[in-house]
């Protein structure tokens, strides 16, 4: 008699496990999630936690928007450490945040599908995704397009002795 109930419980709790969802009755199909902004975020983490500095390598596409004049074949390389970033964001889909390039203060958003590596600067470590073809496409404008020659001029150099002044 103790056995059987135990025997009944046992069949209880298996008819009350969580089941798959379903809709009228039916098994509906759910949509299997991407594992790479979880491990992506996880990454992050461990760099920050370790004291590390988080870096991401970016395939630039026409959905991304990162200062361009710092992309080179077709890929970017960001530094989304805490010091470096603000209002950073890593969803599911996309990374977004605001960071400094050469003073000026810019909007970031890269869809997670570009992203091809996470690592720490330190030690290298992390981990590099493939990015299919399809997924990114390097915009690629011809030369003279807006009017400019191929290579746009270098911003100029500032001449003479380097000085430091004290502000108070």
């Amino acid at each position: 008699m103790r056995r059987e109930r135990g025997l009944q419980s046992h069949v209880r709790a298996q008819n009350s496990a969580p089941r798959p969802h379903r809709k009228n009755d039916t098994f509906a199909p759910m949509s299997e999630l991407s594992t790479k902004p979880y491990l992506m975020r996880a990454i992050y983490d461990w760099c920050v936690d370790s004291g590390y500095t988080p870096y991401l390598t970016v395939r630039v596409d026409a959905h991304t928007r990162v200062p361009m004049e710092y992309v080179k074949d077709g890929q970017i390389v960001l530094n989304v450490g805490p010091i470096a970033v603000e209002r950073f964001k890593m969803g599911n889909e996309l990374i977004e945040f605001s960071a400094r390039f050469n003073d000026a203060g810019r909007e970031i958003s890269i869809p997670v599908g570009a992203v091809s590596a996470i690592y720490a600067r330190e030690n290298g470590q992390g981990l590099s995704f493939e990015v299919a073809a399809a997924e990114v496409e390097v915009p690629v404008r011809p030369a003279g397009e807006d009017g400019s020659d191929e290579n746009p001029p270098e911003p100029p150099r500032p001449s003479g002795k380097p000085s430091l002044r004290r502000v108070k």
